[in-house]
């Protein structure tokens, strides 16, 4: 028999011993992977053996369909005193975090970020303080105080009230032609357009452009703005050259967030890379524009099914704007009651439902139950303000919880996190909504859709499931 014919034969049988051995390895790597997952999850198990929870599924864990997941906490807040855990699946497991005790504790260390929490932002907004962790953080963060301070923030009340402006204008030729209005996207782009302008001078108005749809038109303008800033941050750099000094730049036009940037550099005598600086001015707008408008949409929301609370707001900002025409910085703390009402719908509708940190090192609360190192951690902040031993009562809208003489703990309110690692853009959030706020309580009324009521879902932000839709009344 010739050699060709000795290997057909044989080749359907190398071909079988292949077979057994490829299955005998599947075989070995599933057990391995088996016993892989057996006993992580016996780890997780005895790690949080002193936090009960829901029954879970061993693999599936605990499934909870999105629009039930704020429901499913302040189920568990009733339950389960101060702290949680959540199974996301078999060997995953997160201690949900409620108690204001907790909050502190966690909010003082300096844990990093959870893995993949805010990850697979990183190819959009690079790696800014938002996803930075350790000393980079650090550094980072101390380079852009100076663009927080207040003397920097004083010009961008201007800015936010034109922005606002374009949007009301839009809404008194929009609501003739439709009885009630989806507030988000509308909100989104204003915030965008602010955030433009404030980050690196952006001329023009992302509100007015000719895309019809309010959606598309916010997620072009967001990559139009993303795609232009390496540009821009080559050309100031070479600006600064140019001109040198930063009084002769201070002459020619206001500072915008990167020139405060490439200034700190200077003062500091260090260098972030374009890289960097991308990253951050990313970040930046990221943060100030999505935040901002989850919480003024869910603000407006508020005040319209709390039409009295409304009112008095109206008052207090007529009697010190009058017909707005002109609103300024030293306003924004002459309006106490509007204040009020402001932190009161941040406290249910908190723009951020959490954030999660993945412990470095073991921890013991203070009511002495313990986790060791490499748990994750998410601190749910719409868990913490609806929680009734913190807040009585919570799902009342009472912005009396917030008079200056109301006592309450440090950690209970945290519309923008807190410890070393809170939002630095704050005082920037805050007094675009007392702008947005004003303005538009000066010309509309605020009432809402009962036929289509908003089902807020936690996202990266906080939204509406079916939208934050409101009538809008022109007022005379």
């Amino acid at each position: 028999m010739s050699g060709s014919a000795l290997s057909s034969t044989r080749f359907p049988g190398s071909i079988y011993e292949f077979l057994q051995v490829a299955s005998a390895l599947s075989l070995l790597l599933l057990l391995f992977k088996t016993a892989q997952f057996y006993l992580h999850r016996q780890w997780l198990l005895r790690a949080t053996q002193q936090f009960p929870s829901p029954p879970s599924h061993w693999f599936f864990g605990h499934k909870i369909p999105m629009d039930q997941q704020l429901q499913d906490i302040l189920t568990r807040i009733k339950n389960f005193p101060s702290a949680c855990p959540h199974w996301l699946w078999g060997s995953k497991v997160r201690l949900q975090v409620y108690d204001p005790d907790y909050m502190k504790l966690i909010l003082g260390r300096s844990d990093p970020k959870a893995n993949g929490s805010y990850r697979f932002l990183a190819p959009w907004i690079g790696y800014g303080l938002l996803l930075l962790n350790g000393q980079t953080w650090f550094q980072h963060r101390r380079m852009l105080t100076p663009a927080f301070h207040y003397d920097t923030l004083k010009p961008y009340v201007g800015t936010m009230a034109d922005s606002v402006r374009v949007m009301l204008d839009k809404w008194e030729q929009i609501i003739g032609q439709d009885s009630t209005l989806d507030i988000f996207q509308h909100i989104t782009l204003m915030t965008l357009d602010t955030i433009m302008k404030c980050a690196f001078s952006h001329e023009g108005s992302v509100q007015l452009d000719s895309v019809s749809s309010n959606g598309r038109r916010a997620n072009s303008a967001c990559r139009l703005a993303h795609d232009h800033t390496d540009q821009v941050i080559k050309s100031r750099r070479a600006q600064l050259q140019d001109e040198g000094e930063l009084e002769k730049v201070k002459k020619k036009r206001r500072l915008d967030f990167l020139d405060i940037l490439l200034f700190s550099q200077i003062k500091n005598g260090s260098s972030l890379s374009d890289k960097d600086l991308r990253a951050e001015v990313d970040t930046f707008m990221f943060e100030g524009h999505d935040t901002t408008a989850s919480g003024i949409s869910w603000i407006f929301y508020a005040l319209a099914t709390n039409p009295e609370h409304q009112q008095r707001c109206r008052k207090e900002i007529q009697s010190l704007l009058g017909d707005g025409a002109s609103i300024t910085w030293d306003h924004l703390d002459k309006m106490p009651y509007t204040t009020m009402c402001i932190k009161e719908a941040l406290r249910i509708y908190p723009p951020v439902p959490g954030v999660s940190r993945e412990l470095s090192t073991p921890v013991t609360f203070p009511d002495g139950r313990s986790l060791p190192k490499g748990i994750p951690v998410m601190l749910s902040f719409y868990g913490l303000h609806h929680n009734p031993t913190v807040w009585p009562n919570p799902e009342v809208f009472d912005p009396s919880r917030f008079a200056p003489e109301s006592p309450r703990h440090s950690h209970s309110f945290l519309p923008f996190s807190g410890g070393a690692r809170n939002c630095i853009g704050k005082q920037f959030a805050m007094n675009e909504m007392k702008v947005a706020v004003a303005l538009t309580l000066l010309r509309f009324e605020l009432l809402p859709d009962p036929t289509r009521i908003p089902v807020p879902i936690p996202r990266l932000v906080l939204k509406s499931k079916n939208g934050i839709h409101l009538h809008l009344k022109k007022l005379q």
